[in-house]
């Protein structure tokens, strides 16, 4: 079954004080291009993240998103009432031995901006728990990628499926013509020779140059052939997931067979289908570049 490379995926999980929230957003690429955006605290474990997305998505233009969020006041950084209060006393001592009076307005100020004042937080290390959290964050988000993407590609395959019938039905539909034509060359090439005052022919040489002409102009091989690729990609699409590739090479060799058969198609009517073919096939390669 075929997956797209479009998806989205996200996951919230738990641990003690914190929520570690987990985004993964994936649009179609040659290959992986993936693009981090993770806490200071997990960076240690990019690799690691990079490569459990790697395994689980394979191929795509993909941005992860990993941050934290913390309960309120969690994240508030401690005040040093002591040393504010000593610091008060000295401002005091010295502005009454000066004779100044101390500003309610500036005072606070002031004091917030001593040292020490704001004592700073202690450096957090990762505990094995916590990276156990988000793991199973990114999994989570990364299985609703995965999911994401075979919902996408479940259509895909069903619009392929409506392209491939419609390019068969078109083929089927030029046999009509192939065989009204030969006919119609003949006639052509006999009825300009009938214009041309006292000029005599060989009947069985017009034939064989007839045979000959013709033959130039078959388009059973580039029918069979046509016919081959459309019956596989359609089996190309019931098989692994990571098939984009090789649709695009069918694909492409689909539109060669088309185009030698408009290059052979002396008719109006066949080279009308010959268009319409290439509209559905263009309308195919397009969706396939989204295909895994």
């Amino acid at each position: 079954m075929i997956q797209s490379m479009t998806g989205y995926g996200k996951a919230v999980v738990a641990y003690k004080d914190k929520k570690i929230n987990v985004e993964v957003k994936s649009l179609n690429s040659k290959a992986l291009d993936l693009s981090m955006r993770v806490a200071p605290l997990y960076r240690e474990k990019e690799i690691e993240m990079r490569q459990m997305v790697s395994a689980a998505l394979v191929r795509g233009k993909v941005d992860l998103n990993v941050w934290i969020e913390r309960e309120a006041g969690v994240d508030a950084t401690p005040i040093n009432a002591a040393l504010v209060e000593n610091y008060l006393a000295q401002l005091r001592d010295i502005a009454a031995g000066v004779g100044l009076e101390l500003s309610p307005v500036t005072l606070l100020p002031t004091l917030m901006r001593m040292p020490g004042v704001l004592e700073k937080t202690e450096v957090e290390t990762l505990e094995d728990g916590e990276w156990a959290a988000v793991k199973e964050a990114l999994s989570a988000a990364l299985s609703a990628v995965v999911g994401f993407r075979r919902q996408e590609g479940a259509a895909l395959q069903r619009k392929f499926g409506e392209k491939i019938d419609n390019i068969a039905a078109l083929l089927a539909s030029i046999e009509p013509y192939e065989k009204s034509r030969v006919e119609k060359i003949r006639q052509r090439i006999v009825e300009g020779l009938k214009t041309i005052p006292g000029v005599e022919y060989d009947k069985n040489r017009l034939e064989q140059e007839l045979i000959y002409y013709i033959e130039k102009l078959d388009i059973s091989e580039e029918k069979q052939r046509l016919a081959n690729h459309l019956r596989y990609f359609r089996e190309t699409m019931e098989r692994d997931e990571c098939q984009g590739k090789k649709l695009g090479f069918i694909a492409q060799e689909m539109g060669r067979e088309i185009n030698t058969t408009g290059s052979k198609s002396n008719l109006a009517e066949m080279q009308n289908i010959v268009v319409r073919m290439k509209d559905e096939l263009e309308q195919i390669k397009e969706q396939v570049l989204n295909a895994l």
